[in-house]
């Protein structure tokens, strides 16, 4: 769904029964639900699931297990349980393609020591797949989309153009090399950066998926009541991604997200910023990296301890006073 589709749908929805329990619940944009269970514990609850990305099954469930893992990581919250959510054309598919895509999911969760309780699996036209998680951290650690701060850098802990990547790949114009980075990509877990962020301590993180950089730094700064400033030179893009976007591959997705960024004025660019970077940074992405607001005293510290975990972070950007009006985001070259 794009995001000014979601935006429009989330807006018409009747408020939850009040409960001072929940902690984070539809009000939010945070990346995940929190139920506080008593003093030392918060439930942290998610689900995401989507069509297939590569077009082998196994890796297929390797992707969606990371990406569904990843909203509990972005929260700063450890993930216990997950759930499979499958379709699948019984009629048109042989079960090995369905074995295939459980066996990878089954093996990110062990990476990641999450048990898996069960699941549901429907007959579809098309396959889908992906996981209901379950997790849970201390309400002091709790880390939130809308904690950042003017003075704040930006951290970004994995490369974009994962979307342009695999809209390549359907298209046959990714080598088998390129298709083994990317799908690296997406299988890596958030796992590190998140435990490194909680331990040094940072104001701000959310994952960076369908909506692109741009989408979830704009929730980021909109919850804020910041302005994000982000360097384009700076933003980490894998090598392949430039090229396919240099030709106009793009997923319908990221089109989407960046005309509607535009037309709600959410983002500004500079003049030097060219249309294929600028749908880069809007790339619609599946399991992408943590967009991270960090005191900038920290920074060094943050960044190295990441590397050390074999993270690769970059700091891709600051916080800035939010302008009134003004945009949401600011791109400079």
């Amino acid at each position: 769904m794009s995001l000014k589709a979601l935006v429009q749908v989330l807006h018409r929805l009747p408020p939850s029964a009040p409960d001072d329990d929940v902690l984070l619940g539809l009000d939010t944009p945070d990346d995940a639900g929190v139920y506080l269970l008593d003093s030392e514990r918060a439930l942290v609850q998610t689900v995401d699931y989507f069509t297939p990305v590569v077009d082998d099954p196994v890796e297929f469930g390797r992707v969606a297990a990371a990406n569904a893992l990843s909203d509990i990581y972005a929260m700063g919250a450890t993930p216990l349980t997950a759930l499979n959510l499958a379709g699948f054309p019984e009629d048109d598919l042989p079960l090995s393609v369905l074995h295939g895509i459980l066996q990878g999911s089954s093996e990110i969760l062990q990476e990641a020591g999450v048990h898996l309780l069960g699941g549901h699996t429907i007959d579809d036209a098309e396959p889908k797949f992906g996981l209901a998680v379950t997790g849970i951290v201390h309400p002091d650690c709790l880390v939130r989309i809308n904690g950042a701060v003017p003075g704040d850098v930006l951290i970004l802990t994995k490369p974009l153009g994962v979307g342009v990547m695999t809209t390549g790949i359907k298209r046959g114009l990714v080598s088998e090399e390129g298709i083994r980075r990317v799908v690296e990509v997406m299988t890596a877990l958030n796992r590190e950066a998140s435990e490194v962020m909680v331990a040094v301590g940072v104001h701000a993180a959310t994952d960076v998926t369908g909506f692109g950089l741009l989408g979830h730094g704009t929730e980021m700064a909109d919850a804020s009541g910041c302005s994000l400033e982000i360097y384009d030179g700076q933003v980490p893009i894998l090598d392949d991604a430039v090229a396919l976007a240099e030709e106009g591959i793009f997923p319908g997705g990221t089109r989407s997200n960046l005309a509607y960024l535009e037309e709600e004025n959410k983002v500004v660019f500079s003049d030097g910023v060219p249309q294929y970077r600028r749908l880069l940074l809007a790339d619609a992405i599946t399991s992408g990296g943590l967009l991270i607001a960090c005191p900038a005293e920290k920074s060094d510290e943050l960044i190295t301890q990441m590397k050390g975990a074999g993270v690769q972070a970059a700091l891709i950007g600051r916080v800035s006073e939010r302008l009134d009006p003004g945009p949401s985001i600011r791109v400079l070259q």
